[in-house]
């Protein structure tokens, strides 16, 4: 089976004082699943939203591709998805197992 990789956002965190409402950090995650066998890795990037900027997007105007999108530019996708690649052969083929051979 092909690998498929989600990637979400499950919260923001905005600015609130200048009114603009600019988001400045997302926690995302990338699920990759395989079958039976997934994996995910979490984590956050941070951005200083400048709302005098022509691509500025307001935070009621955000949607989830948009942010998605900015967290992507930070990190590496390619890179997170071959770790989480190689999580899911770690599952379908442990490269250690643990046990006692005298209790099998």
């Amino acid at each position: 089976m092909a690998i498929t990789y989600t990637w979400t956002i499950g919260q923001t965190e905005y600015e609130t004082t200048s009114g603009s409402k600019g988001i400045q950090t997302l926690h995302w995650r990338c699920t990759a699943v395989d079958g039976d066998h997934s994996v995910s890795s979490y984590g956050t990037t941070s951005h200083t939203p400048d709302p005098s900027d022509s691509n500025f997007i307001a935070y009621a105007s955000v949607t989830e591709a948009n942010a998605i999108a900015w967290a992507q530019a930070q990190v590496d996708k390619d890179a997170t998805e071959a770790n989480l690649a190689a999580g899911i052969e770690n599952r379908k083929n442990p490269p250690t197992m643990s046990g006692t051979p005298w209790a099998a």
